[in-house]
């Protein structure tokens, strides 16, 4: 068994940001943005397009290919008043994809901005697209949690979920960008391989490449793959507890196809772009060491909790792991694994697959910055005030990081 972090204090994981080092605006040029190299103790400075160069060539690198969905829509009362309503889930656990597939109508999960003074039966928004008119309108039917289920109606009713969202919405900017989304975030907000609609929120470390920073690993011989998981709002949500224990780490979905998860059998050294990418991939163990588990079921709603490497037996290979969630696969003559994780990397983790991460500089007493200290240790302070001293830019338009496992 790993030891278990339900009693680490999250003030332990904290450190002075000050406010003028939060990127407000994403730099002219993706991949000249900063990268500090970690290995072994040593820190280095590069600028990003220079990755290529500190990768050997048979790394192999796996992206999130998840597209941003312009999920925050804002409705204008009869007497003038703004509501804005933000998506952050289909309701009833549909599978995202689908959802973002639907065409005419949907119900979501959301947040509502200026909810006590929403007192019609429904809210209307209208946009000019082309040479017809995007509408759609927003009725609350019930609430789950403190959350509220709006259903949405829109026309033309062809355009799938997705479509109407692009022409009505805006982008979900972060709540640290102390500025209204504008035109360009609308591509910079964006990986430039976002591909499965489906993500409130960048997957931020995949940013910083371009098709130059491509062709150069092209060049080097490094492999590039794909999988998604769709990003959901929790990652903004802040640790309010005293002890990890109390704080729920919400669910995302991965889907990972099994091409993939036959590579990862010949166990190449793999760097996970961003912290989405790592906690998919090491999902992915997590999954066949529970479909080899006689004593915990999966049945066919695949699902990783929080805690579960805390409270699984750690001793299946990463082969056996790997060739469990293939002969499940291979079962259902299915071409990917489709689930939801919820698990937290915090220190005491023991990493799987993932031998290093590009990553940005992320907010103080984070579960981020958990999985930071669990993959290179103590030494994340050493990184981050060097970041902060060499004028390193932070969080979702910030600079970038690779970093080397510390064991």
């Amino acid at each position: 068994m790993l030891r278990h972090p339900k009693t680490l204090q999250i003030q332990d994981f904290n450190y002075d940001l000050p406010e003028a080092r939060i990127a407000q605006h994403p730099l002219k040029n993706r991949d000249e943005s900063k990268l500090l190299v970690y290995n072994r103790g040593v820190v280095e400075d590069k600028q990003f397009f220079q990755l290529p160069e500190m990768l050997a060539s048979d790394a192999l690198m796996v992206f999130n290919d998840t597209k941003v969905v312009q999920v925050r829509l804002q409705f204008e009362r009869p007497t003038g008043g703004k509501i804005e309503v933000f998506c952050l889930e289909p309701a009833d656990h549909v599978d995202i994809q689908l959802a973002m597939a639907q065409q005419g109508e949907a119900t979501w999960k959301c947040m509502v901005g200026n909810a006590k003074k929403w007192k019609e039966d429904f809210l209307h928004a209208t946009r000019a697209w082309q040479h017809a008119h995007v509408s759609v309108t927003a009725t609350k039917v019930g609430m789950e949690g403190d959350q509220f289920l709006i259903h949405f109606k829109w026309t033309p009713g062809h355009f799938t979920f997705a479509e109407m969202l692009e022409h009505i919405g805006l982008i979900p900017l972060p709540p640290y960008m102390k500025r209204q989304a504008e035109d360009d975030d609308k591509m910079r907000y964006q990986t430039v391989y976002a591909k499965q609609s489906g993500a409130v929120a960048a997957p931020t470390a995949g940013l910083h490449f371009t098709e130059r920073v491509f062709q150069d690993l092209d060049a080097k011989g490094v492999e590039r793959r794909f999988l998604t998981l769709h990003v959901g709002a929790g990652t903004f949500r802040p640790v309010k507890a005293a002890e990890m224990q109390g704080h729920e780490m919400h669910a995302e979905e991965i889907y990972i196809e099994k091409a993939l998860i036959s590579r990862l059998l010949d166990k190449p050294k793999v760097v996970a772009v961003g912290t989405t990418s790592m906690r998919s991939l090491e999902s992915l163990y997590w999954l066949g060491a529970r479909l080899m588990d006689a004593n915990h079921s999966m049945g066919e709603d695949l699902q990783i909790g929080q805690w579960d490497p805390y409270e699984l037996p750690s001793e299946v290979s990463v082969k056996s792991a790997l060739q469990a969630v293939l002969d499940y696969l291979n079962e259902r003559q299915t071409s990917f694994i489709h689930a939801r994780t919820s698990l937290m990397i915090a220190p005491g983790y023991q990493f799987k697959l993932v031998d290093g991460l590009v990553t940005n500089f992320h907010q103080p007493e984070s579960t981020l910055l958990l999985l930071i200290s669990a993959f290179i240790g103590e030494d994340w302070r050493k990184i981050y005030e060097h970041a902060l001293t060499n004028e390193y830019r932070f969080l979702s338009y910030g600079d970038s990081s690779l970093l080397w496992r510390s064991s």
